[in-house]
This record gives C-alpha cells, sequence and structure tokens, in this order.
C-alpha cells in the first residue's frame, strides 16, 4: 500500500508535508505528518487485516481516558475508510518514546507518576464492545491454537493455576501499559498510547505487565526500567488505587511474561505463515527464548548466567577453508553482510531499525552454524534421558502431571536447552538479572 498522502490532504483539506512512517508499531502503521502545518500522526490499519470496530473503539477509549485525567493525544478525526483502510489522527505529543533512549537518563519519580496515571485510569468509563474474559483461559486458548507445545510454557501454565489470587477490582485495563507505548518529554508522561489492546478486567494486571523484565531493557530497576516497585505502588495509593500485596503483584508479572512469550510466538507465525513476511517477524520467532529464560528466572528456576558469545569464542576460525569450496567460507560471507546492512547510510529510521534487526538474525545464522549440530544431538539426549521424542511430548507430560515425580529433571532439561537456544539467539541475555 502506498503512502497515504493524498488521502489525508483530502480529508483534512489541508496541505501534507514532511509525511514518514515511523519505526516500531508491529500490529498497525503509525505516521507523522504535517497539517496546514499543525503536527499530528496517523494510525492505520494494515490493508490485509482491517477492522473498523477495534479503530472506533480504540477512539472512544481516547476520550474515555481524557475525562478521566489520562494524559492521551487530543483526537483529531477517525473512520472506517481513508485510502481503504480504518484510521485514526491524533494530535502530535511532544518527547520520546523509545525505550533505550529514555533510559539513557535517569528520570526519579517517574515510576510512583505512572503508578498515579494507572490509579486514573482504572477509573475510566467502559466503552462499548470491550473484550471481557478470564486472561489466563483466553491466554491457553490463544497458546493451544499454535498447536505448538512448549515446556518452558506448560511449566508456567501449571504455577499459574496453582498459585491464582483471588481479583483486586474490576475495571478498564488498558493491555499494553508500558515502556515504549509512553510518552514522555523530561520526567513527564505527555501521552498513553497504543490503547488496541484494552480490555475489562483485574487492574492489577496494568501494574504487573509494566514490572514485566522485557519492559526494563537491561536495566535494573523493575518499573519499566524508571525506578522500584514500592514508588509504582505508592503513587497508585496516592492517587486513590488499592495497590496490590506483593504476591499479587508477582503473580501479575508471571502472567505478562508467559503473556509476552506467547505475544512473540503470534508475532512470528505472520512471518512464518507467509502471510506478512518480514525480517522483525522473524526475528522475534527466535526471540520466543529470550521470554522463556525470563519464565524461569521469575519463577525461580533459574539464574542469570554468563555464556561467551560463540562469534567471539570462533575468531578466524569461522573464516578458514571449506574444501571444494574458495574462501571466504560461508559463515565468512554472512559476516561480510553483515558489515554491509549495519554500515551502509539507511535514510530513515525505520529502515535503520530493520537494518539493525537483520544484522542480528545474520549473527543468529552464524551462531548456528557453530553450534546448530552440538546443540541438536544434546537436546535428543535430554528428551531421550525423560523417555520423550520431542517437546511436544514433554510440554503434554508436564501439563498432564506425568513428570509430577521428576520435576527437578525436567526443569534442568528445559532450562539447559532454553540456555542453547540463547547462546545462539541472544547470549547476552543469559546475564540480565530478573
Amino acid at each position: 500500500m502506498s503512502g497515504p498522502g493524498d488521502a489525508l490532504a483530502a480529508r483534512l483539506g489541508a496541505e501534507i508535508a514532511d509525511l514518514h512512517r515511523l519505526s516500531g508499531g508491529a500490529s498497525r502503521e503509525t505516521w507523522s505528518f504535517t497539517a496546514g502545518g499543525r503536527p499530528l500522526v496517523l494510525r492505520r490499519d494494515p490493508p490485509a487485516a482491517p477492522d473498523p470496530a477495534a479503530m472506533a473503539r480504540e477512539a472512544a477509549l481516547l476520550s474515555s481516558a481524557a475525562a478521566a485525567g489520562v494524559p492521551v493525544p487530543a483526537l483529531v478525526d477517525h473512520g472506517a475508510d481513508l485510502g481503504g483502510v480504518p484510521y485514526m489522527i491524533m494530535e502530535r505529543l511532544t518527547g520520546e518514546t523509545i525505550p533505550r533512549r529514555l533510559l539513557r537518563t535517569p528520570r526519579p519519580g517517574l515510576a510512583r507518576d505512572l503508578g498515579a496515571i494507572l490509579a486514573r485510569l482504572h477509573t475510566m468509563a467502559p466503552v462499548d464492545g470491550l473484550p471481557d474474559t478470564d486472561p489466563l483461559d483466553a491466554l491457553a486458548g490463544y497458546y493451544d491454537a499454535f498447536d505448538e507445545p512448549r515446556p518452558a510454557v506448560e511449566l508456567a501454565f501449571r504455577w499459574l493455576r496453582e498459585h491464582r489470587p483471588a481479583p483486586t477490582g474490576r475495571t478498564v485495563v488498558h493491555g499494553d501499559f508500558r515502556n515504549g507505548n509512553l510518552m514522555i518529554d523530561g520526567t513527564a508522561v505527555t501521552g498513553v498510547l497504543d490503547w488496541e489492546l484494552a480490555h475489562v478486567g483485574d487492574p492489577a494486571e496494568d501494574l504487573g505487565w509494566l514490572c514485566v523484565k522485557a519492559w526494563r531493557f537491561g536495566s535494573p530497576h523493575p518499573v519499566g526500567g524508571f525506578g522500584p516497585r514500592a514508588d509504582l505502588l505508592a503513587g497508585y495509593a496516592d492517587a486513590g488505587g488499592t495497590p496490590p500485596a506483593p504476591e499479587v503483584l508477582h503473580w501479575w508479572e508471571v502472567y505478562g511474561t508467559l503473556r509476552w512469550t506467547i505475544l512473540c510466538r503470534h508475532q512470528a507465525e505472520r512471518h512464518l505463515s507467509g502471510a506478512d513476511p518480514s525480517i522483525e517477524y522473524a526475528v522475534l520467532g527466535r526471540k520466543v527464548c529470550e521470554q522463556e529464560h525470563d519464565l524461569l528466572l521469575a519463577l525461580g528456576l533459574t539464574e542469570p548466567v554468563t555464556v561467551a558469545d560463540p562469534l567471539e569464542a570462533a575468531g578466524d576460525a569461522a573464516s578458514g577453508e571449506s574444501p571444494p569450496h574458495d574462501r571466504p567460507s560461508g559463515p565468512a560471507l554472512l559476516e561480510a553482510v553483515e558489515r554491509f546492512v549495519l554500515d551502509t547510510d539507511h535514510g530513515d529510521d525505520r529502515l535503520r531499525f530493520h537494518a539493525r534487526v537483520a544484522a542480528s538474525a545474520l549473527r543468529i545464522a552464524r551462531r548456528e552454524l557453530l553450534l546448530g549440530d552440538a546443540h541438536r544431538t544434546a537436546h535428543a539426549a535430554r528428551l531421550a534421558s525423560l523417555g520423550c521424542a520431542d517437546d511436544a511430548e514433554l510440554a503434554l507430560g508436564v501439563r498432564a502431571g506425568r513428570f509430577d515425580d521428576r520435576t527437578d529433571e525436567v526443569v534442568a532439561a528445559v532450562r539447559a536447552s532454553i540456555v542453547d537456544k540463547l547462546t545462539v539467539a541472544n547470549p547476552r541475555h543469559l546475564a540480565t538479572p530478573p
């Protein structure tokens, strides 16, 4: 689908300038532009998956949020047909959303402010059509639809069902309140973005999701990388919310980590199925093991470990001879392509982002060429020791309680498999603290 400039000009009756697509946005396109000099943002559905009801619901949520005192961008226009797809046009806010840039600068007090914003958000008036389902059952159904049982996921589901706390309330839940969906200017939150996953549920879900390890981006501070849980809960209480008990917050953090594991696999399916081929979705398929590791961390079943990057350990060996083929070798050619991708002067932020993702894919391929055979042999031996032919049999055995008397062996096997996967996909992730 081409750029939306002509459609925007016709809709807004103004000259469109500085139109460019922003990086990020896995399910919808996001464009920045000016209309008659006014800075605006367009969100639109991909043509293969238009959802006018969901877009209308998100527009209604912005109005409800504003009425509750939640900082959100002002809604300018929305509808079912802008160049053939549903859309929403909003004011462009000042600030930054990219987590790694935000986390370069300490932002004291921000975790407390985020708690206060969530307390106000949880007073929002519901809008028509919000999903209202049991979160654990819905997640299990989503996972089962892949027909790809995973042992680490089954261990997490068992724990969540056995330790599920009583609900803390029932409110509008943002569903994706995290670092990356918050526009921040200095120490102030200027906007809460991306309401497409909003639903009715337990307000503790939003608090736990914000504390999931994935949204810290390497920071030691649990609340989105910004500060401690105590500050988040204090801000929530000061603004009128009832903070959940620590064990309840922990349950929702584990749930959130499992949810992100399954959502990563869902995004990868868009590439694997051929429905939406994308380097970003392809690499997300290899990031699932990061979340599996984080699940074990959250459950106290593993610890951080430092593993050398096999690319550094290999040194010049990967560029050696491979008769009858000439030099450079296959791994060395992949390294050359990686350097080319990173060194090329890309024209905009989105291309630079995808170049980094592509370079990551090449590094994964190079590591797998070095270690794939050894890992395959070790994995088969682990499964055989448990009497399983494959991961699916082990996963379904965990679900059915077949290994309840061999839990330590199962956890050790799952942990070793995840270490191998991460050694190829992203060895640095193994060392990040819980």
